[in-house]
């Protein structure tokens, strides 16, 4: 495991003493600013960042892990964090959680944050698809574990959901009904889950010899409701109208479907709805919606402890492992249209 960054390593990158990196971080104004500049660029090429825990950190490790996910208005991140914080309070440990609100800028403030607390490790759900934010925070030496992700072209852990196999179950549902033009309501692309439930979602169109052309990709910025509905709005003014939709999640379903009140459009009869995480909200929808299950706080709770094995000083090598859970299909009203 990497070593974290102290400040005598700045000190000797920047030639100066341990008072005078002290001095420059807490007080700037006391050092000659050709030898603060010299401190500031050897902190910034090393990756330091001050250690606020550092007093806890010499009676023993942090007792605090980090988690950081894409919405905590979703209640599949609710669950998620759940299930995480069950399993590090049975090892005596909290869990801070924090939001990046889908935001790779947010995202890079909080790790951040954590590696300034030097937290036990982190459980994270990455917003920044460029994966810089994760290059930066590997520096710092601290575990991570990705949840809701497969751990592509790194070597940590990594407890997910099948999404490729997740949209071929939506659709194929739907074209098991009868659907031959469907919309899928994506998200924003530069989410793998997107990308890979829309994988899904064509694969089971080509099982039924149906092309590319038969999805209709209505892309949003956001995963919330008020996506939902805006892409509802964009659904209702096509000149021809798919028969069904496919939601990237519950919340984007949700709205399509108080679009469709809205409209008067009838659900299932007039259009057929599925979602993707089977949230509480989505059986006690006005119609129950049809949804994609995806395990949230088995996933929490599973990638805390590969954290746990992983943060634990027995001797032993950590071998990082990638955990992929299966989908469920969860059917109910707002797909069951005869056609």
């Amino acid at each position: 495991m990497a070593q974290s960054v102290g400040i005598k390593d700045v000190a000797r990158v920047a030639g100066v003493s341990v008072g005078t990196v002290s001095n420059v971080i807490n007080r700037p104004d006391t050092v000659a600013a050709e030898t603060r500049a010299r401190v500031l660029s050897a902190i910034d090429r090393l990756g330091y960042v001050r250690s606020e825990s550092a007093r806890q950190l010499r009676a023993g490790r942090s007792r605090i892990m980090g988690l950081l996910v894409l919405d905590m208005g979703n209640p599949f991140f609710v669950d998620v964090a759940r299930g995480a914080e069950r399993a590090a309070r049975q090892a005596g440990l909290g869990v801070m959680v924090c939001n990046s609100a889908q935001s790779p800028s947010e995202e890079a403030e909080y790790l951040s944050l954590f590696a300034e607390q030097r937290v036990r490790g982190v459980l994270l759900t990455p917003a920044d698809a460029s994966g810089r934010n994760i290059e930066a925070f590997r520096r710092h030496g601290i575990p991570f574990v990705l949840v809701d992700r497969v751990a592509e072209g790194t070597t940590e852990c990594s407890v997910s959901v099948d999404d490729v196999a997740g949209g071929a179950l939506a659709v194929r549902h739907l074209v098991d009904a009868g659907h031959r033009s469907i919309a899928y309501v994506s998200g924003p692309p530069g989410l793998n889950q997107v990308r890979d439930r829309r994988t899904g979602a064509l694969d089971a169109l080509a099982e039924a010899g149906l092309g590319p052309d038969s999805l209709h990709e209505l892309p949003t910025e956001r995963l919330d409701v008020a996506a939902g509905r805006d892409a509802g709005a964009r659904l209702l003014g096509l000149a021809h109208r798919p028969t069904a939709v496919f939601c990237a999640n519950d919340l984007l379903a949700l709205g399509v479907l108080q679009a469709m009140y809205a409209a008067g459009v009838g659900v299932p009869d007039d259009l057929a709805i599925v979602g993707y995480d089977d949230i509480e909200f989505a059986a006690a929808a006005a119609v129950p919606l049809t949804s994609v299950r995806q395990p949230a706080v088995t996933m929490g709770g599973l990638a805390a402890e590969l954290l746990l094995e992983e943060t634990e000083d027995t001797g032993a090598p950590h071998e990082h492992r990638r955990v992929v859970l299966a989908p469920e299909l969860v059917v109910r009203r707002s797909s069951l249209s005869a056609r």
